[in-house]
């Protein structure tokens, strides 16, 4: 009798799921092939109708199969796209770095319309903490540079341009921190940028939109110091240590 309900129940449309992942990866069904029946697949793996709809369902979400109302389930992968947190672990810093200065280049002015008092006491705070924290180490460092970062964008009030930044925010500060050792951006001047900083949160507290977004793009510049292949390799050399 096939299991319909608790833990066991789980377990088993998990190991269906994948062991119809597994014969798409194998090319049983290449690309653009139907899959055959629920009652077919649910005879041949020996598991029930909805087990067979629940994994069919999984590897949709997976982007290995999609569903055709009236014509079936077709294969349109063979291997499953990647979430945006798995890409963004294997990704290289440059291509985070990237990708940080496109959403605070667009947070910045935003913050410059939008601020609030309490913004702008928070944003007045920010390059002080990032100072005390200059005298410790890169870890501490990184931690107030994103805080100060932190504080721009939720001036934004824009609440997709948040999320964005928090999710890229955990691999960025892992690559920031290898960056400074790359670099040694902080060897001379421990806590470096500091006027850039200032100037950004001048730009905001002051209103003017176009001088925030010029002073952000100003403080971010290029972190690589002319060391970009160097640095292209942190986010790889992460994915091979874990």
């Amino acid at each position: 009798m096939p299991v319909t309900s608790g833990p066991a129940a789980a377990a088993e449309k998990k190991e269906t799921a994948a062991r119809l992942r597994a014969q798409i990866a194998a090319g049983e069904w290449p690309v653009g092939t139907r899959l055959p029946g629920v009652t077919t697949l649910a005879t041949e793996l020996g598991v029930g109708r909805s087990t067979v709809r629940e994994a069919l369902r999984a590897l949709a979400g997976a982007g290995l199969v999609r569903p055709r109302r009236g014509a079936g389930v077709f294969v349109v992968a063979t291997e499953a796209a990647e979430d945006c947190p798995t890409r963004l672990r294997r990704a290289a810093v440059t291509d985070v770095y990237e990708v940080r200065m496109g959403v605070e280049v667009q947070a910045a002015p935003l913050a410059a319309s939008r601020r609030t008092p309490e913004d702008v006491t928070a944003l007045e705070r920010a390059p002080e903490a990032r100072r005390v924290a200059s005298g410790a180490d890169d870890i501490a460092f990184v931690d107030a540079d994103i805080a100060f970062h932190a504080a721009v964008v939720a001036a934004a009030h824009n609440p997709v341009l948040a999320d964005l930044f928090g999710q890229f925010t955990p691999v960025l500060r892992e690559g920031l921190v290898e960056l400074l050792a790359l670099t040694e951006l902080r060897a001379h001047d421990p806590n470096t940028g500091d006027d850039a900083h200032e100037a950004l949160v001048r730009a905001v507290a002051e209103g003017g939109a176009e001088t925030a977004a010029e002073a952000l793009r100003a403080e971010l510049g290029d972190p690589f110091g002319g060391r970009r292949r160097g640095a292209e390799s942190l986010g790889r050399r992460r994915v091979r240590n874990r």
